[in-house]
């Protein structure tokens, strides 16, 4: 693999999986109920908030540490589909009247979906493990 495309790679996973992390945080310190009335709001079921910040908190973690990337770029891009078309989409791309638009979540899209079709290896978990497990084959052979 290329090393410029891995570390392009790595560089992708760890904001991303920060992002997601710290958006997962902001909503639990906002108190659960608030966020669970703010997806009732929308006409979105409020059992759907516990999924959307169990996603992000621990995707959030898992994706930093290299483990179940292309799954977890699934899951990311599952709740920005989500977002965008249950609470962004009416406010356009750019957002008016100070209201955020999709912009940032249509990024946020695009680069889940490249992690989930690539993944990423450098310095991730996933990789340590594979070459553990390629190791004790080898071994055993």
């Amino acid at each position: 693999m290329n090393k410029k495309y891995e570390v392009g790679a790595l560089i992708l996973r760890l904001i991303t999986g920060l992002t997601f992390l710290l958006h997962g945080i902001h909503k639990l310190q906002g108190g659960f109920d608030n966020t669970v009335g703010f997806f009732n709001s929308f006409g979105i079921p409020g059992f759907l908030a516990y999924v959307v910040v169990f996603i992000e908190l621990v995707g959030g973690v898992l994706m930093i540490l290299g483990v179940g990337t292309r799954i977890i770029g699934f899951l990311f891009a599952v709740v920005v589909v989500g977002a965008i078309f249950t609470v962004k989409l009416s406010a356009g791309f750019i957002g008016t009247d100070g209201s955020m638009g999709y912009e940032f979540d249509l990024a946020l899209l695009a680069i889940a979906i490249h992690l989930m079709l690539n993944g990423s290896q450098l310095l991730s978990l996933d990789s340590l493990f594979r070459q553990k497990r390629k190791a004790k084959t080898v071994s055993e052979s």
